[in-house]
């Protein structure tokens, strides 16, 4: 990879450490430290994540206005701020307040990162994209391991330490994010019908709703094993450490088996479209076992078929997105694919949990199977909009040949 994709990738998972300092604990600090209900716990998160999709779309339209780097630092020096003034003030609506603050700032930069990715390193296809994948999840790893020993010592540090992280992740921007050269980008790998302008807009976007409804979906269901499936292993007597190994099962697999698997996708699926297929028929079987799964060996199972499918779809979405995008409108198109993503994070405990609490967790594995059926529907068709239109001229362009070759 070139050196501006390791100075993307690194502040990538500066990023993702920082959020994954506070994100661990919130419920925890909010129920424990002041006092209210696990449901208005929820609620507040509810409206992080609502942030964070304002966000990403506002991120995304900054990008293409006034370009990566600003966007960026904008989305830090917000997120630096509420985390300072929660690490000062601790009454619960500042704190909800200031968490939606960190939830906008950081929706910020997530699609300008991956807008940036693409747009210094075109020719590299899917790659900048696997790259800041793996980063995130690195983040992840390093962030919530941090935070409980940061805890231990007093948890309201926690919110010191994202200010800390957030302060050297604006340090890297400033240093080195204005050096990039960003480049234009090709839309190889994507059918484009060649028509006017306006109406190739409409069909670009029209895959884009298709594909961000299989991604919605994935998400959905995906979330399920952080909230309603967490409760459910619980119930069957498997112990909350246990639960948390699989975790590191699924971050061990995605940093060790990432090279093998974009080497086996390289090499085996022809295209980003058959990959994210193959990756949702992956999440389903995935499901089907977890479904059946009543002690833990199963459920580590399930959570290494889970993984292999989120390495197949997670970084084909966003790549099939900025090439889907029109010039000029990359960050548009990242926004709108990450903040899908955090309105899957945000929608899915909420309703797994109701469907749970009415009908039980067995209905909620079929509703899950049958949803990504619609999910695999919407993802194989999702470029038929930029097909349409092209037959035509041909056969008209057959037809005028036909009877010239009469007339001659």
């Amino acid at each position: 990879m070139p050196k501006s994709i390791w100075l993307l990738t690194i502040g990538m998972m500066i990023n993702v450490t920082g959020i994954s300092f506070i994100w661990p604990l919130n419920t925890i600090f909010i129920h424990q430290e002041l006092g209210k209900p696990l449901t208005l716990a929820g609620l507040v998160l509810v409206f992080n994540a609502g942030a964070g999709v304002v966000g990403s779309l506002a991120g995304g339209r900054l990008f293409d206005r006034i370009g990566g780097y600003y966007t960026i630092i904008l989305g830090i020096c917000i997120t630096i701020a509420s985390s300072v003034a929660l690490s000062l003030y601790h009454t619960f609506y500042i704190y909800a307040s200031l968490l939606a603050g960190i939830g906008l700032g950081t929706g910020m930069v997530f699609p300008a990162l991956y807008a940036l990715a693409a747009s210094v390193w075109p020719e590299g296809g899917r790659r900048p994209f696997n790259a800041m994948y793996v980063s995130q999840n690195v983040g992840v790893a390093i962030g919530t391991a941090s935070a409980g020993v940061i805890a231990s010592l007093r948890i309201d540090l926690i919110f010191l330490a994202t200010a800390l992280t957030y302060v050297l992740f604006l340090g890297l921007v400033l240093y080195s994010y204005n050096r990039l050269s960003v480049r234009n980008s090709s839309f190889s790998g994507v059918a484009i019908a060649v028509e006017s302008a306006p109406v190739k807009s409409k069909k670009r976007i029209r895959s884009l709703i298709l594909l961000s409804s299989a991604f919605l979906i994935c998400w959905i269901a995906y979330v399920q094993w952080q909230s309603n499936i967490s409760v459910h292993v619980q119930n069957l007597g498997i112990s909350l450490a246990e639960y948390s190994m699989l975790w590191t099962i699924n971050g061990v697999m995605i940093v060790v088996f990432q090279p093998f698997m974009a080497l086996f996708i390289k090499k085996a699926v022809k295209s980003l479209k058959a990959q994210i297929v193959t990756g949702i028929v992956i999440f389903m079987i995935s499901f089907y076992v977890l479904s059946q799964a009543e002690v833990f060996t199963a459920f580590v199972i399930a959570m290494v078929i889970l993984t292999i499918g989120e390495m197949f779809v997670w970084p084909a979405v966003p790549t099939v997105a900025h090439q889907l995008a029109p010039k000029g409108r990359e960050g548009y198109y990242q926004g709108i694919i990450n903040s899908v993503a955090t309105g899957g994070r945000m929608i899915g405990p909420f309703a797994g949990g109701i469907t749970v609490d009415l009908v039980g967790i067995e209905f909620l594995f079929i509703l899950l199977l049958f949803m990504f059926f619609i999910a695999i529907a919407a993802a194989a068709t999702y470029d038929l909009p930029l097909k349409q239109g092209k037959k035509k001229p041909q056969q008209y362009t057959g037809k005028i040949m036909f009877i010239s070759f009469r007339v001659w």
